[in-house]
């Protein structure tokens, strides 16, 4: 069985003391429980603090966008060389990165490679537009997003993977996606890396939801046989609410 994980993607929130003092108190809250993993994505400016804060835990440290490369005139940007040590995962193509800053498939399935290349794992992000869902498109746009890593990676990584569907008229509005729409999503999503990569493959690799979790509607999304978990923005900034989300997970469980 998968083992669940439950992301808080921070984005532009916290200053370095708020990142520490927020994470050193999810940590405490979800060192008990075991059977979820959990992982904290602060800004780049409190990774360092934010790592040291929880060495020793198990709640893990990632970065939310890195470069491809390695290094070079690119200013402002953070390259996998500098996350070495750091971090061990990666968000990759959020939809805040590819609808506000621009960055198309192909950029994204760079990443991607990148981040495999480097020993980080990427969580990778895929998720359509309203206008996408209401003119039924859902599959054809997470269909080529998708596509575009597939032809970046091999099974063994595609087993390693996180992949997040995000629908982007679910973030930060309050809005979430029915139970039934994220499991089709999931589903969808699982079937497409069965189909390139097999079954053991897509049966290894985790697919996570996200937009407007939170611990009213997440219930009875984390028991949809296809999610393993979220990747949780706002609620993800209150120590107690993330903490439950994860105490919800966990409690989803199938018993042993």
């Amino acid at each position: 069985m998968r083992t669940p994980l439950v992301a808080g993607n921070w984005k532009m929130n916290t200053t370095i003391s708020g990142a520490v003092a927020l994470a050193g108190e999810v940590a405490a809250g979800v060192e008990h429980m075991a059977a979820v993993d959990v992982a904290v994505y602060p800004p780049f400016v409190a990774l360092q603090s934010v790592a040291r804060a929880l060495h020793g835990t198990r709640t893990s440290v990632g970065a939310q966008n890195m470069h491809f490369e390695e290094s070079g005139a690119f200013t402002g940007e953070v390259s996998p060389n500098m996350l070495d040590g750091v971090v061990a995962s990666v968000i990759l193509g959020h939809s805040e990165r590819r609808h506000i800053f621009g960055e198309p498939d192909e950029l994204v399935a760079r990443k991607v490679r990148s981040a495999f290349d480097h020993g980080l794992t990427p969580v990778f992000c895929v998720g359509e537009q309203l206008a996408e869902r209401e003119s039924g498109r859902t599959e054809e746009v997470v269909g080529r997003q998708v596509g575009f890593v597939v032809d970046q990676i091999s099974p063994a990584e595609a087993a390693r993977m996180i992949i997040a569907y995000e629908p982007v008229w679910a973030i930060g509005t309050g809005v979430n996606a029915t139970p039934d729409q994220a499991e089709d999503a999931c589903a969808f999503i699982r079937d497409l890396i069965d189909g390139s990569f097999g079954q053991e493959a897509a049966g290894r690799a985790r697919v996570l939801y996200g937009g407007s979790v939170n611990t009213g509607n997440w219930d009875d999304i984390t028991r949809r046989e296809n999610v393993d978990g979220a990747l949780v923005g706002g609620a993800s900034l209150d120590a107690p609410d993330f903490v439950r989300l994860v105490e919800i997970t966990r409690d989803a469980l199938p018993a042993d």
